[in-house]
């Protein structure tokens, strides 16, 4: 299945980079929530080559599918991740595709094809960046870690629900924090030990999906805000981070 997922990704990674580097017709979800017709397009191909899975899987995907799956096994398919990025021509935008069985993740597939970074994972069998091992990083004390966030589109309709509270409470007892632009590359960067921790609200599913099985299976702790295991995809929130700190930056945010 991982390879049959993988495939197909590559062939919408080529229409995503072809985008890239192209012209967009770009519109408006919200206030500052873009969409062009290439998420649209890259979500039509993996519909298409992952038609091998709809038999036994529902499809939730940003663009054109449903919003939530009826059938317990599902895949969350995010077609370009970091929009935002991809239109103003900022390399960090990725597919996200996330296989699951109700909240198991089975398998996860992220691939940012400007910069040539497939990261994959399947459930018991590791995570990997470009078929090399990837582990998280092995931090003990959040003023060492550097931290990934982002910020719901929301705020730019004033809905900040201490997420400024939170971020400087954060910035004060780590090295640093990033915001790059998007959930699923920010929880392969924390997969692959570049970020110690990475936490968002607000966010979607297929925004996660695919990443969390990548963090998770690299050996990070990936919680809800309760910190008791993997989390809702419907939660709308998520910390992924190394196991030495994960507690003491779960602490942070719900102490802010």
């Amino acid at each position: 299945m991982l390879s049959k997922i993988e495939k197909a990704v590559l062939k919408a990674g080529a229409h995503l980079l072809k985008g890239f580097n192209s012209t967009k017709q770009v519109s408006h979800k919200g206030k500052i929530d873009l969409v062009t017709q290439y998420d649209v397009e890259v979500e039509k191909i993996l519909l298409n080559e992952l038609s091998f899975l709809s038999g036994e899987y529902d499809f939730v995907a940003e663009e054109t599918s449903k919003e939530k799956a009826e059938k317990k096994k599902a895949v969350y398919i995010d077609p370009i991740d970091g929009t935002t990025n991809f239109v103003h021509g900022f390399p960090f935008c990725c597919i996200s595709v996330g296989v699951y069985n109700g909240n198991e993740g089975l398998a996860g597939v992220v691939y940012n094809p400007v910069l040539n970074e497939m990261f994959i994972a399947e459930k018991g069998c590791g995570a990997f960046l470009n078929g090399g091992r990837i582990h998280s990083s092995d931090k003990i004390n959040s003023i060492d870690c550097l931290i990934a966030t982002g910020f719901p589109y929301s705020i730019a309709e004033g809905d900040e629900n201490n997420i400024l509270d939170i971020l400087a409470c954060v910035l004060k007892n780590s090295r640093g924090i990033r915001r790059a632009g998007s959930a699923a590359l920010d929880l392969c960067y924390t997969a692959k030990g570049v970020f110690d921790g990475y936490y968002e609200f607000n966010l979607s599913p297929w925004d996660i999906a695919g990443g969390a099985v990548i963090a998770a299976e690299a050996g990070c702790i990936v919680s809800g805000i309760d910190g008791d295991g993997f989390p809702d995809l419907y939660e709308k929130f998520i910390l992924a981070s190394c196991a030495g700190v994960h507690s003491e930056l779960l602490e942070m945010i719900k102490g802010s």
